[in-house]
Parts: structure tokens; C-alpha cells; sequence
């Protein structure tokens, strides 16, 4: 049996982190959840660390083999002269259209579930507003055209080399689109969680 006091290597810290990928790609963990977990494995310093950052999982087999899920899958959602929020277990695959038309969406994926290591959400905003919540764990890019509004992305990714990846791809005319990439510990709701994203940003900036 293993020491739980025994310390613990960068190779088994990423090795932890890439199980946990698999977990998290398989349905068993939120992104989320996921964000949470690998921050406890990077920062682990003996075996018992690692351990509670892995509780609750069963050990993956070779193929990694998906778990099932309950969850529904998110492919279409938006906003049509109304506020919209659209969050909670839901799964991501390959690719996801989110739109606002003279209205305002949020779509808070911080409990969504990844099917594919990479994966893409397409954003159209006309004359109204979109603000997408990721986990900083996730490893997010942004890219697009805004005519007459603004497409803007908040917060630095904390991830890790292999994290799963999210592109946002944007559209807007007349409208605005932010991307928030939320840290584990920020909780909230969504006005106080773009503040404290927002001061994390500054002082990011003023280090």
C-alpha cells in the first residue's frame, strides 16, 4: 500500500492531470468539476493529495472507455427578444451555435461536460448581447468579427499542457460578446463573478 505521505513527482502530478482529462472527456466530471480536481493535482505535494483530487473516480481502463450520461446535449440555444440562461449539466460535442436577437444570453458552461478534447461554440449576437462563462482550466481561444459592438475575452486560462480545448467563434453585429474564464474559487452570481474576473484581470496587469 501506498504512503499517503509520500511526496509526489511532476510526472505523476501530469500523469493525474491527463487521468482526469479522460474523466472528464468520458461525462464523469463537469468542466467545472475538472477545473477543480487537476488545480489539486498541480498543486499536490504528497500521495494523499493526489488521491483526494482523484476521489470518487474509478481507475481508468486502458481504452478509457466513456461512462454514460444522463445529461442532454447542447447544440442549439439562444435568445430572441428575451434574457436567456442556459446552464447546468449539459454536454458539448463537437460543436454548439449560440445566438441573441435584441436580447441577452448567458451561457454558463461551467457545468457542462466535454465529449471531444476539442470542441467549438459559434456565438451570433445582432443587436443584443452574449456572455459565455468558461472554467479557467479550460484551454480557450476566441476569434470572430464584431461590427459595431465589441467581442471581448476576460481572464487568463490556468490550463495545463494537453487541457481541453474551447474555441469561440463569434459573430456580431450590433451586438456584444464576452468570454469570462472563471477560476474554481469564484462563485456567485453573474454580476459577481464578471467583478471579480475583472479585479483578478487587473491585477494580473499592475504585477
Amino acid at each position: 500500500m501506498s504512503d499517503p505521505g509520500e511526496r509526489v513527482s511532476d510526472e505523476e502530478r501530469e500523469r493525474a492531470a491527463a487521468s482526469l482529462k479522460e474523466h472528464l472527456l468520458a461525462g464523469r466530471l463537469s468542466t467545472d468539476e475538472f477545473s477543480q480536481r487537476v488545480g489539486q493535482a498541480y498543486d499536490a505535494r504528497v500521495r494523499a493529495d493526489l488521491e483526494l483530487a482523484a476521489r470518487g473516480l474509478p481507475n481508468l481502463s486502458v481504452d478509457g472507455s466513456p461512462a454514460a450520461t444522463s445529461s442532454r446535449s447542447l447544440r442549439v440555444t439562444g435568445a430572441l427578444l428575451s434574457h436567456v440562461v442556459r446552464r447546468g449539466r449539459q454536454r458539448l460535442r463537437r460543436w454548439v451555435v449560440a445566438g441573441s436577437v435584441l436580447g441577452d444570453l448567458d451561457l454558463d458552461l461551467r457545468e457542462a461536460t466535454l465529449e471531444r478534447s476539442r470542441s467549438t461554440v459559434n456565438v451570433f449576437a445582432a443587436f443584443g448581447n452574449a456572455d459565455v462563462y468558461i472554467p479557467d482550466q479550460i484551454a480557450v481561444t476566441t476569434g470572430g468579427l464584431a461590427l459595431i459592438g465589441h467581442q471581448r475575452d476576460h481572464g487568463q486560462d490556468a490550463s495545463h499542457p494537453g487541457a481541453p480545448s474551447l474555441h469561440v467563434r463569434v459573430v456580431s453585429l450590433f451586438g456584444t460578446v464576452d468570454v469570462w474564464r472563471v477560476p474554481a474559487d469564484v462563485s456567485g452570481n453573474y454580476g459577481q463573478i464578471v467583478k471579480a474576473v475583472r479585479e483578478r484581470q487587473r491585477a494580473e496587469i499592475t504585477r
